[in-house]
């Protein structure tokens, strides 16, 4: 029997909160939502978010920027990424990522991708030597993280610049270590269906004042730089200030208001997110033909969405099972399409860049199928997501056999 159709909204956040929303009012009636729009020794909102930023990341400092994605080409430049030079990412990641590496003038090259969905160490090792790469970005795709012990001390070994992409792991830890640690740079995002939400934003957090001050530069500091919540001291940006180009990707005071209120909850949210999905990893390890990534025990994670493989589907299939689950109410997306569906897009189809390559990253996006979990959903609507899930992938099972 067909289970219920579920009526969800798979796109609704949950409202802003009250304390957030006064924030933004007060920023509003003072008409003061440019950054360095203070008087006398005043601290803006952007300037404040970057201080408890910083605070919650344990990093020495902090910038608050547009998007994420500028976050990360930001980086690279202060990083100093030089025009045409090689970058490392994954292969399985998302269009900013690609998209940011080649904004700041460098040229992505893939490494492939586990069927836990991190990057391949073996592949990253081969990509290094053939392209003489020195930086990766590394992009924690969906908030898998990958064995960070061994990523560091690869990077460490090699004299690599790490980057990490934490868009999807902001909250997470390895070890006790959060995410966004463990390189030169952390890159997060606070677009809506990120775990904090300002509509769109970025941060960079390092312990590395030379970059942050060229970071902050590039941002568009006009020179205020000493109007920083986490900055370097003024002496970092004395021999960079007149050399460094203006990039004009600032964050403004209306979206830190929004954000800073957000951030004390965060913690409670990650575990809320992570309730949601373990109720629906539970109902999907019923089904006989999906694999679950396997989350390690060193992984503190945030699952704001869950992923599964059915292994060997057809197109055809994978089609059929996508239109299923969507007749009853469960919008998936499957990252085996050749051409982009809303967010979700894969290598072949960023045709700005050479073809690469890809056979393991490729088989396996072939039946790849993921879905955002929105705290808007109660753990009863989980299950009942989950069963429709099982119900849909076991029918796709019973036609291949028939």
């Amino acid at each position: 029997m067909s289970p219920r159709p579920f009526t969800g909204n798979f796109t609704q956040q949950e409202p802003i909160g009250e304390d957030a929303v006064a924030a933004a009012v007060e920023v509003l009636r003072s008409g003061r939502l440019h950054r360095y729009n203070t008087s006398g020794d005043e601290l803006s909102e952007a300037s404040l978010l970057e201080r408890d930023y910083a605070g919650y990341q344990g990093s020495r400092y902090c910038l608050a920027c547009a998007s994420g994605g500028y976050a990360l080409q930001i980086s690279l430049r202060a990083a100093g990424l030089q025009p045409g030079e090689p970058v490392l990412t994954n292969a399985f990641t998302l269009a900013p990522v690609p998209g940011a590496i080649v904004n700041a003038g460098g040229q992505p090259v893939f490494v492939e991708t586990t069927r836990d969905l991190v990057i391949d160490l073996d592949d990253l090792d081969r990509k290094r030597t053939a392209s003489g790469a020195r930086f990766l970005m590394l992009s924690h795709m969906r908030g898998h993280l990958v064995d960070m012990d061994r990523l560091a001390a690869f990077a460490e070994a090699h004299g690599m610049i790490l980057i990490e992409d934490c868009a999807h792991t902001m909250g997470a830890q390895w070890r006790g270590r959060n995410s966004g640690s463990f390189g030169l740079a952390g890159c997060f995002s606070t677009q809506t269906y990120k775990h904090l939400n300002s509509g769109e934003g970025g941060l960079v957090t390092s312990d590395d004042a030379g970059f942050m001050a060229r970071a902050i530069l590039l941002s568009g500091s006009y020179m205020q730089y000493e109007r920083h919540g986490a900055a370097p001291a003024p002496e970092a940006f004395a021999d960079l200030r007149l050399e460094t180009p203006n990039w004009s990707g600032r964050m403004d005071n209306l979206r830190a208001a929004i954000l800073r209120p957000q951030l004390a909850g965060l913690d409670a949210n990650c575990v809320r997110w992570n309730a949601r999905y373990q109720t629906l990893e539970r109902q999907l390890r019923t089904a006989g033909n999906l694999f679950l990534p396997v989350r390690p025990a060193e992984e503190r994670y945030v699952g704001s969405s869950i992923q599964f493989l059915i292994p060997n589907i057809s197109e055809t299939a994978a089609r059929d099972f996508v239109a299923a689950t969507m007749a009853l109410g469960v919008e998936l997306k499957w990252f085996g399409d050749d051409e982009p569906v809303a967010f979700t897009s894969n290598h072949k189809s960023w045709r700005y860049l050479e073809r690469q390559s890809l056979p393991n990253t490729d088989a396996i996006l072939s039946g790849l199928f993921d879905m955002r979990i929105p705290l808007t959903f109660s753990l009863e609507d989980c299950a009942q997501i989950g069963d429709i899930i099982v119900f849909c992938a076991q029918a796709v099972s019973n036609r291949s056999a028939a």
